[in-house]
């Protein structure tokens, strides 16, 4: 029987193979290097520390006054309410400007118009330019412009402090020139 020539180069490079496989490859020198290291190598455990005393806390503030009841707060508003004296607010009433649909921050200054004895400012909100004039009201705070000049608007809005109360704070724009 013929042995075919391709299974004749096989078989030795099959046995060589499984030869190769038979020795360790210099595992047992990793091994007694790893044995040598463990033996020398000191163990060291840090002490844990003792855990914290707990001391518990007892409230002694409630048998006291609530300063969260329903009844206190509805007096007190209604008392600050009263209290009211500035006599300033918005007025309400009055139909709204276009202006006054957008915030303060989102209008930007580009300009100004003069007509005789009338100066407007140029105030641009997305991409549409508006005209505005002293007495013109801006912004979602009840603002009223008060002074235009060639680089600002001031304008005058009408605020609540934390207490409830109508309160005046001054703004201005500043023109916004374009940096190319």
């Amino acid at each position: 029987m013929m042995i075919p020539r391709a299974l004749k180069k096989a078989v030795p490079l099959l046995a060589l193979s499984v030869l190769a496989g038979c020795g360790d490859g210099g595992l047992q020198e990793v091994k007694d290097w790893m044995k040598e290291v463990r033996s020398q190598t000191p163990v060291s455990v840090p002490k844990i520390s003792e855990p914290k005393k707990f001391v518990p806390f007892s409230y002694s503030g409630k048998d006291e006054f609530d300063p969260y009841n329903p009844a206190k707060l509805s007096a007190a508003l209604a008392k600050m309410q009263a209290n009211t004296g500035s006599g300033l607010k918005p007025d309400l009433d009055r139909r709204k400007e276009p202006l006054e649909s957008y915030p303060l921050d989102s209008i930007k200054m580009v300009g100004t118009l003069e007509k005789p004895g009338l100066s407007y400012a140029l105030l641009q909100v997305d991409k549409v330019v508006f005209q505005a004039k002293v007495g013109n009201y801006i912004g979602q705070n009840f603002g009223m412009i008060t002074r235009i000049t060639d680089t600002e608007v001031e304008i005058k809005e009408i605020v609540r402090d934390a207490s409830g109360e109508w309160t005046e704070r001054k703004a201005k724009l500043e023109l916004q020139e374009n940096k190319k």
